[in-house]
């Protein structure tokens, strides 16, 4: 296993570098330096700006419209664009429903729906979790009924719920997981469909969380008519997409690219607040810091193999689990290093850009923050579901 990156490797970190550098704007990188509040306008800027590139959809293949990139290429654009303050990228339609449709989707699906979501221009949300369909999934209760209507031949009448729909306030389409049926297992009974958040019937209601921002929501549909192709793949077959999904998502959720950019921030905070030179309080930011090197090996051991052509242990879950401990750790870490500083948030005086010496541990949200990123050891499979899949997949 060699984790040396090639001269080649390393010139195309040095391009991608530049040119994020380069297009990056600076107040956004400020932004997520600070972590300041993201609006729309700016994930959505960020978006297009890759998209202009073609580097939105940097997962994808040449056939789509992706730059074709390898594991390690992937890996390294998403680390310089960490390290720069670049936003994230919203997930849902470039890593998430993207994939989905490429693989299962109809040709005309593709040539409908993936040059938007490439281009930034169209904003998707993700409709899986249900008020009593989390980590369950299989239990969903929302309902797509088709029928024949005069004059529009065959739709999905859709009824039902979804819950913690991340940004649904912004979304103009979703992709759900409807139950078209109800015999056999529940596994059996699922589909995928794609509805434009514009029709008749939908209605987003926001979640307030305790910081008073405004990040999830509840989506309800009622009656709301969607088009038969409009479906992904085959009727009830949905759990197989959903799967394929969900393995790009808690990839994606272990981001180690961000906790490496978050390691300085603790760092940083910890100086100005005096506490870096306590030695047992720099104990904790060293095991911290072995961790996130360890998940980066991790990472960097899958793409070796994958790059050698090996088949390597699907460890989706494995990532997804340290990633999401390594998060809520570092939030930890930095609340400790803040003390009675890390409690005020006052967003009017972060939105008028109110900085100084302290601003980093003083001004910025590291409140909410902690309690914002406990839902990582939950979302996209608890943890505790993710354990018992790689201790079956590891011991049969």
């Amino acid at each position: 296993m060699d984790l040396a990156f090639t001269p080649e490797e390393q010139q195309f970190r040095a391009e991608v570098r530049a040119w994020v550098r380069a297009h990056l704007p600076a107040e956004l990188a400020h932004k997520v330096h600070n972590a300041l509040h993201l609006t729309r306008d700016d994930m959505q800027a960020w978006a297009k700006i890759l998209g202009k590139k073609g580097w939105l959809g940097y997962g994808w293949p040449t056939e789509f419209g992706g730059p074709g990139w390898t594991s390690v290429q992937k890996h390294l654009f998403e680390e310089e664009c960490a390290l720069a303050g670049a936003p994230r990228i919203v997930p849902f339609g470039p890593v998430m429903v993207a994939p989905v449709i490429m693989a299962f989707g109809t040709p005309e699906q593709q040539q409908r729906f993936l040059p938007g979501i490439a281009s930034g221009e169209v904003w998707w949300s993700q409709g899986y979790s249900e008020p009593g369909s989390g980590s369950d999934l299989a239990s969903v209760k929302t309902r797509a009924e088709r029928k024949t209507l005069p004059g529009q031949g065959e739709v999905y009448i859709v009824n039902g719920q979804k819950t913690w729909t991340t940004l649904g306030q912004y979304g103009e389409w979703i992709f759900c997981l409807v139950r078209t049926s109800t015999e056999g297992k529940p596994q059996t009974g699922i589909s995928f469909l794609l509805i434009d958040m514009k029709s008749p019937g939908v209605t987003v209601r926001p979640i307030v969380m305790l910081d008073g921002g405004h990040e999830v929501n509840e989506v309800f549909f009622d009656n709301v008519e969607v088009p038969v192709n409009n479906l992904i793949g085959q009727e009830n077959k949905g759990w197989t997409y959903a799967k394929h999904l969900l393995s790009h998502e808690r990839t994606n959720i272990a981001d180690v690219n961000r906790s490496k950019r978050e390691l300085e921030r603790l760092k940083k905070i910890a100086q100005l607040e005096g506490v870096y030179n306590d030695t047992r309080f720099r104990d904790e930011i060293a095991k911290l810091e072995v961790d996130v090197v360890a998940l980066e090996m991790l990472v960097l051991r899958v793409l070796a193999a994958e790059k050698s052509g090996k088949q390597s242990l699907d460890i989706a879950g494995l990532l997804k689990i340290r990633g999401s401990e390594i998060q809520q750790r570092y939030a930890e870490l930095m609340m400790l290093a803040a003390g009675p500083a890390a409690l005020p948030l006052i967003r009017e005086a972060m939105e008028a850009g109110w900085q100084g010496d302290q601003a980093v541990a003083r001004c910025a949200p590291l409140t909410p923050t902690y309690f914002n990123l406990r839902k990582t050891t939950i979302y996209g499979g608890s943890n505790e579901v993710q354990r018992n899949i790689v201790a079956q997949f590891v011991l049969g």
